[in-house]
């Protein structure tokens, strides 16, 4: 028995036939989640899925009232587990709730992503129908302030976060990794788990090691959920720097994972803060010539900026699309500077 094998049907490997669907249980590790948690639990209790349901909580050191909400919410639902997550870390939660977890299909979800009711239902679908071990679909970003739907429309784009397809969409078919996820729970347990050192890219992480086992991550178009971005620009930068932090760390783990996609941040943090440097040093010491080819790449990156600011805010009301210069500034520094620090 592994280390989460404690439940109803742990360690089955076949997967029933949809007329028979299977038990779910759905993780979520929630800390400081006030605001949406009541919504995503009955997101997920709502679900038109045709069998059982589990939702267990990982409950983390909140200080805003959530534990006290999460214990509402299970004394007026059985199906809802609660499980303690002391250090409050993504990873260690998910684990914990994966061990509490009755049913051999696990779904992971953030205590501020808001399932559709169908998601379930096609998630197991998918799941059935590929043999994956994990299947997961779009990260749907959607804001409710001028800010938060900057930042959305910055995480729907190319620009903003590269060409994943769980950021911007695609075909249906293999992919490195998806947004949350819906996993044979045979594949986790086989993975070992979480990684409970990794603060960030901890799912990547997983995915990777379940695909170097031979497992199968699928990506459809058809999943989506809605994630709800945060909203101010400190959070947004903390979140965005420990997102280029871990990113380096899967690097130095896995670097055969190394691409361009998470090498550009970097380079242009480097690139536009060296050539800044420079501009202002061969301006000071009269070199007017140096200093105007060197700020060339400091006005390129706020030109591109610019640009892409109008063409993803070209539908948007102009007091989202004035604040998506600073967004776009934002994530791609703090990213680049964190995966720079981790180095």
């Amino acid at each position: 028995m592994t280390q989460f094998e404690t439940a109803d049907d742990a360690g089955r490997t076949d997967l029933p036939e949809p007329c028979a669907p299977p038990g779910i249980s759905v993780v979520i590790p929630v800390l400081n989640e006030q605001r949406y948690l009541r919504t995503v639990v009955d997101r997920v209790l709502s679900s038109t899925y045709g069998g059982p349901l589990q939702v267990v909580l990982a409950l983390g050191p909140s200080t805003d009232g959530t534990s006290a909400l999460a214990a509402e919410i299970a004394a007026a639902d059985a199906r809802v587990t609660l499980v303690a997550n002391p250090t409050g870390r993504t990873a260690a939660g998910l684990n914990a709730a994966i061990r509490n977890a009755r049913f051999s299909v696990i779904a992971r979800v953030d205590g501020h992503a808001l399932i559709p009711q169908n998601y379930l239902a096609v998630a197991w679908r998918a799941l059935y129908e590929t043999k994956a071990a994990n299947v997961g679909g779009v990260m749907a970003a959607e804001g409710e302030t001028d800010f938060e739907q900057a930042v959305a429309a910055a995480m729907r784009s190319w620009f903003g976060v590269g060409g994943a397809a769980f950021h911007i969409g695609g075909q249906a078919g293999p992919a490195l990794t998806v947004y949350l996820g819906v996993f044979q729970r045979s594949a986790i347990e086989e993975a070992g788990g979480f990684d409970e050192t990794m603060v960030r890219a901890q799912d990547w992480e997983l995915n990777h090691r379940i695909r170097a086992q031979g497992g199968l991550i699928w990506f459809t178009p058809d999943l989506e959920v809605t994630y709800r971005p945060r909203g101010s620009i400190n959070s947004l930068a903390r979140q965005y720097w420990q997102y280029g932090r871990w990113r380096r760390e899967v690097t130095r783990r896995h670097p055969e994972t190394v691409s361009p996609r998470y090498l550009a941040p970097p380079a242009t943090v480097l690139a536009v803060t060296v050539a800044s440097a420079i501009t202002i040093a061969a301006a000071a010491s009269g070199h007017p010539r140096i200093a105007g080819v060197a700020s060339l790449v400091p006005l390129g990156y706020a030109s591109g900026n610019i640009a892409a600011s109008l063409i993803i805010g070209r539908h948007l009301s102009p007091a989202v699309r004035h604040r998506l210069p600073i967004v776009l500034a934002t994530m791609h520094g703090a990213w680049g500077a964190g995966f720079l620090r981790w180095a």
